[in-house]
């Protein structure tokens, strides 16, 4: 064997006894490990299972001052699956006191003469009254009743010019709404939250493990045996990055297997392969800044405080959360510099809607280019600290 062949094969045994050595330090950290087996376990059933954005069963309130068959027929129309009929009340105020209370989200108010106005053809006026304090349920509660409400009025309408059987309504000129939503056609918010929280476990832990693997070495003393062996600094930061990289893509593993997709049927219609190979690489991404805080910190302690100051800045430019173009123009711009905008962009292209590497080079490339940068950056202050 040449010389250059022995050097090659003793550099990759370096690497693999080093790698190994992560994997029994880190089994000898229980808190790591119960802090990685609940991130990737409890944490997504519970996003997947407890949080909703969307309007089901609604408390409604119904003041009746008619007592018609019109305002009978408007207050059936607001049923389960988004409203929930919560009880009559026979004064305006005692709505008010009960939304003030949180007894009900909203409180539909029917004047006097509401069924004789719509007889008439006059105008005839509902009032809605919505508890905003959880905005987004406020906001599909009063869209949800304007749609009620205008389908009741077209009807009434229809009926009132003798069209109600369908006989004239070809006369009429008619806006036809055809609705198709592509790739979750049941707008079903347990496929969104379960991978949404799985990406921001595979964040914190990125950035945590290999952190907290080199803090170790440095608490312990065992970084100074590590710099006078003949080993480089990739070759002691980067067999850090390896281990770590494993345990996430097994948490991973359990997360999509064993909890998403029989519990919650999220689908997975892209190339596993490619969505592994680029989880890999943007856990390779965010080990850098890991490493990097553990040329701060001094402790395990120190080293999961860093971990929230920087993850919580990642997430909230991200995108996860907010749409970027519902950002001021400056942050939307400092969108494009965290790595998990583009792995989320991956992330959903492959699983929810099959897209290939050739639809997401952009993101993965976008993710390749900020790893070297930051894991350079790494090595870059390891070697200035221990040099």
């Amino acid at each position: 064997m040449s010389g250059r062949g022995r050097a090659l094969r003793i550099w990759w045994l370096r690497l693999g006894v080093l790698t190994l050595k992560e994997f029994i330090q880190l089994l000898r950290d229980p808190v790591l490990l119960l802090v990685a087996a609940f991130l990737f376990t409890v944490n997504i059933y519970m996003q997947g299972s407890t949080l909703s954005m969307q309007l089901k069963a609604a408390p409604l309130l119904v003041y009746d001052a008619d007592h018609s068959a019109a305002s009978r027929e408007i207050v059936y129309r607001f049923r389960p699956p988004y409203f929930r009929f919560a009880g009559e009340i026979q004064d305006p105020r005692e709505g008010i006191r009960l939304l003030d209370e949180g007894h009900a989200l909203a409180v539909l108010d029917i004047p006097p003469g509401f069924q004789e106005a719509l007889l008439a053809g006059r105008p005839a006026a509902l009032q809605l009254q919505v508890d905003a304090t959880p905005t987004a349920q406020a906001f599909l509660a009063a869209s949800y009743a304007g749609r009620i409400v205008g389908e009741f009025g077209r009807e009434t309408a229809l009926a009132r010019t003798g069209s109600a059987d369908g006989g004239e309504t070809v006369l009429l000129p008619v806006i036809r709404e055809e609705p198709r939503v592509w790739f979750n056609p049941n707008q079903d918010d347990r496929w969104f939250f379960p991978i949404s929280e799985l990406m921001e476990a595979i964040t914190i832990m990125s950035i945590l493990l290999p952190g907290a693997a080199m803090v170790r070495e440095k608490q312990r003393g065992t970084v100074e045996q590590l710099l006078v062996a003949p080993l480089s600094p990739f070759q002691i930061m980067f067999p850090k990055v390896i281990a770590m990289t494993a345990v996430i893509l097994v948490g991973l593993s359990f997360s999509l297997f064993a909890i998403a997709a029989p519990l919650f049927h999220v689908p997975m219609r892209g190339s596993l392969v490619l969505f592994y190979c680029v989880t890999a690489l943007y856990v390779f991404t965010n080990a850098g800044l890991g490493l990097f805080a553990a040329t701060i910190a001094r402790n395990v302690a120190q080293m999961g405080l860093l971990a929230i100051l920087m993850v919580v800045p990642l997430i909230l430019v991200s995108g996860t959360w907010t749409p970027p173009e519902a950002m001021p123009v400056w942050m939307r711009i400092g969108t494009y510099v965290s790595p998990m905008r583009h792995y989320i962009d991956v992330s959903y292209g492959i699983l929810f809607k099959g897209a290939g590497l050739d639809l997401l080079w952009d993101s993965v490339a976008a993710i390749a280019v900020l790893g070297g940068a930051v894991f350079g950056f790494g090595v870059w202050r390891f070697r200035r600290q221990f040099g």
